[in-house]
This record gives structure tokens, C-alpha cells and sequence, in this order.
């Protein structure tokens, strides 16, 4: 198995679609989050879902606790898959480590279509947080008052155990990230936040703006840090219309 078949998960192949879309989840999710866009998006657009290392099927990994270290690792893995015009979706860690990502695939010339960075402060925006330190029990509560994991995962004892080191490595690599001055990226940043999202203000949001030299622009729904799973068609259609700008050659 490569490096590329342990990180990346494509639920439904494309082979032919012109535009891929790299996916990346938030603290405490999995590849599986992004099942439904993949089904939705296929055939038009190459989902390629990020599987974090010490969870489901790669959960006998060692978690990785920094935003660096997964940046890293992802980076070289999805080099062979980048022949296709790549657009980054993260949410939350993931917008963070997407936007790692696109830096380091920036430096060694390949330019992604746009990053979509969902529900986190802009990368020099990052606060100053401690949950990752929380007993057990502390570190639950905290991701249950978010609402983005279903309440019956959380509570199955068999379960928890299995998650539970790879629910603190993300929240210790999300909690510890420190941005590190350099060059804008060059590709279009699309900032999306909730209007009412405890981990995250529209200012703060808006501040991505200051990391791209090219296209900005914000959208504000309704709804807490989860926002983005009550409005499912409308995230779709803005996927979907990127896609086939940028297969139009025209991307915005």
C-alpha cells in the first residue's frame, strides 16, 4: 500500500473528471465525513477524502499531533495525484491543515484552483486554547457542545476508546498550530463561517483575506461551528460551480 492509498480515500473515482476536490475534516472526523460529496460530486468532480492517521482503518498509526507533521505527510502523498486541476476544502483543522497544504504544494510550483476554508480563524488569527489538556471527559463535553459528532458515538464506551487518542492529537494539533510568516498563496481563498460559531468570528474569518495574493471572498450562514451540515445543496453548489468554472477554464 503507498503512501497516497493511506491518506486518501476516493469513495466513488472519477477517472474522467476534469477537476479533483481534496477534503479534509475537522478534529475528531474521518474521510467517511465527506461520503456524501463524493456521491454527490462524482462523476463531475475526483473526490479524494483525507483519512488523518490513528483513526478507522489506519487507527493502529501513531497520531499525528501537529498541523506540520500531517501538512507533511499529506503533501508528499497526494503529489502523484495532482496531474488534475486540486481544490482544497477543509473544515475547522481542516481548513488550517488545507491551507498548510496548499502552501506546500504552492513551493513546488503547483497551484491549487482555491482553498475553501471552513469555520476557523485565519491562520495568524489562531487562538489561544487549551481543551487538548482536559481529562477524558472534559475533552467530550467540549466536542458535544460543538454538536458535529453524533451523541450516541461519543457515549458507546467500546467506541470512545478506540477514538478517543485521535480525537486529542487533533485537538492538541489544532490547539498548538503557530502560523509561520511567508509568501501569500497564490491561489483564491474562499473563507465560510456560521454567524453564531463559538470557535470562530466573522472578523476572524474575514482575516483570511490577508493570505492570498489573489481572490477573497466571505460567506456568512446561519448556524454554530456546524453550520455547513444543515446546509448540505447550497456547500454542493458551490463546489460543483467552482468545478466547472475551472473546467471551463475561467475558475472564480
Amino acid at each position: 500500500m503507498t503512501d497516497t492509498d493511506l491518506w486518501v480515500r476516493r469513495f466513488h473515482p472519477a477517472d474522467d473528471a476534469e477537476t479533483q476536490l481534496l477534503c479534509l475534516s475537522h478534529a475528531g472526523g474521518s474521510a467517511s465525513y465527506f461520503f456524501g460529496v463524493s456521491r454527490a460530486l462524482a462523476p463531475e468532480v475526483d473526490v479524494l477524502a483525507v483519512q488523518y492517521p490513528g483513526r478507522q482503518d489506519r487507527r493502529r498509526e501513531p497520531v499525528l499531533r501537529s498541523i506540520d507533521d500531517l501538512a507533511d505527510g499529506l503533501a508528499a502523498a497526494i503529489a502523484p495525484l495532482t496531474d488534475r486541476p486540486l481544490t482544497i476544502f477543509g473544515h475547522s483543522l481542516g481548513a488550517t491543515l488545507g491551507y498548510e497544504v496548499a502552501r506546500r504544494l504552492e513551493q513546488s510550483g503547483i497551484i491549487p484552483t482555491a482553498l475553501f476554508a471552513s469555520g476557523r480563524p485565519a491562520p495568524h488569527r489562531s487562538r489561544v486554547e487549551r481543551i487538548h489538556l482536559r481529562d477524558d471527559a472534559g475533552l467530550l463535553a467540549a466536542m458535544k457542545q460543538l454538536g458535529g459528532t453524533e451523541a450516541e458515538l461519543l457515549d458507546d464506551e467500546d467506541v470512545l476508546a478506540m477514538v478517543m487518542p485521535a480525537i486529542r492529537g487533533d485537538y492538541t494539533a489544532a490547539e498548538t498550530y503557530t502560523h509561520r510568516p511567508g509568501p501569500k498563496l497564490r491561489c483564491p481563498i474562499y473563507a465560510l463561517t456560521g454567524d453564531n460559531d463559538p470557535k470562530v468570528t466573522v472578523a476572524e474569518a474575514d482575516a483570511w483575506r490577508e493570505h492570498t495574493e489573489s481572490d477573497f471572498e466571505l460567506s456568512v450562514f446561519p448556524g454554530g461551528h456546524f453550520y455547513l451540515n444543515d446546509i448540505v445543496p447550497e456547500i454542493l453548489t458551490r463546489l460543483r460551480a467552482h468545478a466547472q468554472s475551472v473546467a471551463a477554464g475561467s475558475p472564480r
